[in-house]
């Protein structure tokens, strides 16, 4: 390996005045090391195994990073006023501190990110700093992803998890209905029947193939109220690439108020959905007598499926089923009392709780009844 001696590098930097350093060969950066770019970095070298401190600076220029191999550095400082700008990633293994300016990655070229790896913690952020298109990190930690999109910093959280797994992700302060940079549109129509609204101001991408929950974060331009002014009925959605539509990826907790929040969803597969976002569910009022929303959570609100005036059949039979029809529960002379736990032949783990998710229910009343039936749908939440 040939290793460049840092002053050597410096000099020829001010000597032939270059308007960027190229690099096509092997550089190492050792321990004690600093660098500062004061002109713009071209890497089609070996630049991945370096210790010490790096800068990227610029009272004026935009400042590029290029090349056809990712640069790696330990600890680095970012003061570009008018932005780092990446046409190749840039990995950062320890700590990262945003001085001034953003760090802009090319939306359509999802491949190009800012990469926290085996990181330690990053400063700085905030709405004129922060990393304007995908970041990425590979660890077990929680990561608070600092991202967002131009003037406005909108961090994605993931929590610790049991092993070390890769994400990726962006923030768009755009309407999923028409995207910029995706080839299709995630119409907000397309939804489940049990989702009320769908926000049309914002949409993160988050990529990933190992299970994980999020939390997302909303603002005063996030209209939080036009979605649910009540912030229980809020979910995390996520357009799902197999079903063409969105679907409800839980609400497990929920903090703030209608001007700025959080909220957390289940456990789901990122790469599974092209996008997410934040959308909501009719309220038990809203959604009709043919449809149902039970959370029992033993919190003695909606823990039961129950059916007003059903005491009056008492010949009736209640029949719950999946999104595949399989029977998860079946009752005679129902109670009014199913909390999701099941009793069905096809059930894996029966006398279990069911997932969360939405089922099917035909309700017969027998009794000689002309109406003698009813179906609908019950969605399971805790």
């Amino acid at each position: 390996m040939r290793v460049l001696p840092l002053m050597l590098f410096l000099t020829a930097l001010t000597i032939n005045a270059q308007i960027a350093f190229k690099n096509f060969g092997d550089i190492q950066m050792h321990d004690g090391a600093e660098i500062g770019f004061h002109t713009d970095l071209i890497n089609d070298g070996q630049f991945d195994n370096n210790q010490g401190f790096t800068g990227f600076y610029s009272d004026n220029e935009i400042r590029v990073v290029s090349g056809t191999n990712r640069a790696i550095f330990n600890n680095v400082e970012i003061d570009a006023v008018n932005n780092l700008q990446l046409e190749t990633s840039l990995g950062i293994i320890n700590e990262l501190e945003y001085v001034n300016g953003k760090v802009i990655t090319p939306r359509n070229t999802i491949s190009v990110s800012l990469d926290f790896i085996r990181h330690d913690f990053y400063v700085g952020e905030d709405d004129e700093r922060h990393t304007d298109g995908y970041a990425s990190v590979i660890g077990n930690n929680e990561f608070i992803f600092p991202i967002g999109d131009d003037d406005r910093f909108r961090p994605m959280i993931t929590p610790n998890q049991n092993t070390d797994i890769y994400l990726k992700g962006a923030y768009f302060y755009e309407d999923p209905n028409s995207p910029s940079t995706f080839a299709n549109a995630f119409t907000t129509d397309e939804k489940q029947v049990f989702l009320k609204n769908i926000s049309t101001h914002e949409f993160w991408d988050l990529d990933g193939s190992n299970q994980t929950s999020v939390t997302l974060t909303w603002d005063t331009f996030s209209s939080i109220e036009n979605i649910s002014p009540v912030l229980n009925f809020l979910r995390i959605v996520g357009w799902s690439k197999s079903e063409q539509k969105w679907i409800d990826l839980g609400n497990t907790n929920v903090s703030g108020d209608l001007n700025n929040g959080q909220l957390t969803s289940n456990e789901f597969i990122p790469d599974e959905y092209e996008i997410i976002t934040i959308g909501s569910i009719f309220s038990n009022v809203e959604q009709g007598s043919d449809n149902y929303l039970i959370s029992p959570n033993d919190d003695d609100v909606n823990d039961a499926l129950v059916f007003e005036g059903l005491e009056l059949f008492n010949k009736n039979k209640l029949t719950v089923f999946n999104r595949w029809g399989n029977v998860v529960f079946e009752a005679t002379n129902y109670k009014n009392n199913w909390e999701a736990v099941s009793n069905g032949r096809a059930t894996i783990k029966a006398n279990n709780k069911l997932p969360v998710g939405t089922y099917f229910y035909t309700l017969e009343f027998g009794n000689g009844t002309t109406n003698n039936s009813r179906k609908g749908w019950v969605y399971i939440n805790y």
